[in-house]
């Protein structure tokens, strides 16, 4: 078994495949870490040098980008339009006013005019020339599905092998199957006890994705962590922890943020509706299961 892990997007990104090492393997590998390198140059809000910030700098006119910035940004819109605005990636400088603008590597923070009736309907994509416009000056925020994108493309990169785990940060997609031949055994964290897993699960060919509220909390405001509801301005409470399991690690990445942000009934009314699987999690550790998740002993 063969296990390396490179720094991207703030993020511990870890590789794992069962395979034997080889030049052959080992090439699978670098090409599904430099997907993570693509992904970060196309979409940080925190690099003023990045394809997303750059793009934000050039309101009411059109921009062409690149796929690794198009991709995530178009699946960030049609979640946005299902839960009707409650997902918004024109969240960017609320995140920036309320502490969230700081880069994992430099320390240096990024700020931006606000503008508090932006919404996603600000933003328009052509996928006939790829380009972006922005309707008014807005800072977009792709963080809730960019690192789930990231994990696709470097899932593409191995899906031939047998068995392997590409896992940012407890984000991940699982393919084939372990060492032993089994569906792939995945915790999830316990919200409270950090070192502990609260809930097991088996899959195959699958991701799971995370959101918490007790990762990221606000330096500026109490009670205020990085999920933010874009028309209350303020940090949903009812889950702590809200993980989906989809066929693909931007899908699981995008549902979990969108349930977490729609509340307790809401929430879970969309992953039964969208026909989803999914394990939320209470303030007071109550567990909900949907969809038919396969829980390990």
């Amino acid at each position: 078994m063969i296990k390396r892990t490179k720094l991207y997007m703030d993020t511990v990104v870890e590789i794992t495949v069962i395979e034997k090492s080889n030049q052959y393997i080992e090439q699978k590998i670098n090409r599904a870490f430099d997907a993570f390198r693509r992904v970060e140059d196309a979409c940080s809000r925190f690099s003023p040098d990045s394809e997303l910030m750059l793009a934000c700098k050039h309101a009411h006119k059109p921009v062409a980008i690149s796929p690794y910035l198009f991709q995530p940004l178009n699946f960030a819109l049609e979640i946005a339009k299902l839960t009707d605005g409650v997902f918004d990636p024109t969240i960017g400088t609320l995140m920036e006013q309320h502490g969230f603008n700081r880069h994992y590597l430099t320390g240096e923070r990024t700020h931006s005019a606000f503008d508090e009736s932006v919404t996603y309907r600000d933003i328009i994509l052509n996928e006939q020339d790829r380009t972006l416009l922005l309707r008014k000056p807005l800072t977009i925020d792709v963080g809730a599905v960019a690192k789930g994108f990231a994990i696709d493309l470097a899932a593409s990169e191995l899906k031939d092998l047998e068995g392997f785990v590409v896992n940012a940060g407890g984000d991940l997609f699982a393919g084939g199957v372990d060492e032993h031949g089994h569906p792939w055994k995945i915790g999830i964290q316990h919200p409270l006890l950090k070192n502990q897993i609260i809930q097991t699960i088996e899959i195959s060919n699958e991701a799971i994705c995370t959101s918490g509220s007790y990762e990221r909390k606000s330096e500026n405001i109490t009670n205020m962590h990085h999920l933010i509801h874009p028309k209350t301005k303020q940090s949903p409470h009812d889950w702590i922890s809200c993980s989906v399991i989809a066929p693909f690690a931007m899908m699981a990445d995008a549902f979990s943020t969108a349930t977490f942000l729609l509340g307790f009934e809401n929430g879970k009314r969309f992953i039964q509706q969208e026909e989803m699987k999914a394990i939320l999690i209470t303030p007071g550790l109550e567990i909900h299961t949907l969809g038919g998740v396969r829980c390990s002993d």
